[in-house]
């Protein structure tokens, strides 16, 4: 349910084209690269725009520069063989007790 509306008026251009206010743009996040919008066309006549994002806005954590960063380094540790498999969580327990004893 909508709390809070925020009206806004567009120009249509000649050739069909708006431009949204920077504001708006901002805060759904339209300004970055790969943002679309979706055009629903309802049968009251209404037209409804909706933002798309390439990654939905609660997953953009993880494509930060500072996560993939942090993914990089466990890919490596992968690939090196810096890892160690465990069979259930009494194993991976046992495995910590251990190596906190050394």
């Amino acid at each position: 349910m909508l709390h809070c509306m925020k009206e806004h008026y567009v120009t249509v251009q000649s050739r069909g084209t708006i431009a949204l206010p920077v504001g708006l743009r901002q805060r759904l996040h339209l300004d970055e690269p790969g943002a679309q919008l979706q055009i629903i066309e309802r049968e009251d006549g209404l037209v409804e725009l909706r933002g798309v994002l390439p990654v939905a806005a609660d997953q953009r954590w993880f494509w930060s520069e500072r996560w993939q960063a942090m993914e990089r380094e466990v890919d490596e540790h992968v690939a090196a063989g810096h890892v160690t498999t465990v069979d259930g969580p009494d194993a991976l327990f046992e495995h910590l007790d251990h190596g906190l004893d050394a």
